[in-house]
């Protein structure tokens, strides 16, 4: 395992893309690894609300923590709604592992999910940044690291296509938690696996920390 940070991030990063995917497939690819789409379905805010209770204990705390594995629980306030209604179906089916996230999603239906989404999306607040780990030096290798991220999740990490997530201002630890659950396969999705697959620590904490920097997403209130 090669350390992009170390030896030069971003050409790094994009001839392990090359190699694993192709730059010409990346967007057929893209499509076929998104397995799961948006909900076509209207969400009902006031249904949404009553649903989304057991969620405010965790997601409604600010720098609320996981306990084990120890991480942020992310901020879902100014998420895109696509990207969290597939989440929402990855924690039911199985392919997000997460024992709470899992119970809680395995009893929503369709609708349900359209509901709560449709709730969490009305939410307003203020663009914060999300709490950064470890070593703030980091963050110039994270902005070379992240221009690779950008086709998707956007410049700076705010995402202009819906079914994928911003990552600005999430929680650090989030973010690296994620980054290592696709890099063993923890969570499955063809894209990700591909681009974590090569990502030392050191380039997931560099990741990491760039994207937390960037003021954009927020914690709901309850």
């Amino acid at each position: 395992m090669f350390s992009l940070v170390r030896s030069g991030a971003y050409a790094q990063l994009g001839f392990v893309l090359a190699a694993v995917i192709g730059f010409s497939a990346g967007a057929s690819l893209r499509a076929e690894a998104q397995t799961l789409m948006p909900i076509a379905l209207e969400g009902n805010v006031e249904r949404g609300e009553k649903l989304a209770m057991t969620c405010s204990g965790c997601h409604a705390v600010p720098g609320y923590h996981n306990a084990y594995p120890a991480y942020h629980v992310p901020k879902l306030g100014n998420q895109n709604g696509d990207y969290l209604e597939i989440a929402l179906q990855a924690y039911r089916g199985g392919q997000r592992a997460h024992e709470t996230m899992q119970a809680q999603a395995s009893t929503l239906t369709d609708q349900d999910i359209a509901d709560v989404v449709a709730y969490f999306t009305s939410k307003e607040g203020e663009p914060k940044r999300g709490r950064v780990p470890g070593d703030g030096a980091l963050y110039a290798a994270g902005q070379e690291l992240a221009k690779t991220c950008a086709q998707c999740h956007g410049e700076g990490g705010v995402s202009q296509t819906a079914q994928w997530p911003s990552l600005a201002g999430q929680h650090g630890s989030y973010i690296a938690q994620a980054l290592h659950q696709y890099k063993t396969g923890e969570r499955t999705d063809a894209i990700m696996g591909a681009l974590a697959a090569p990502l030392s620590d050191k380039d997931i904490e560099a990741l990491a920390v760039f994207f937390a920097s960037q003021p954009w997403l927020y914690t709901l209130d309850r």
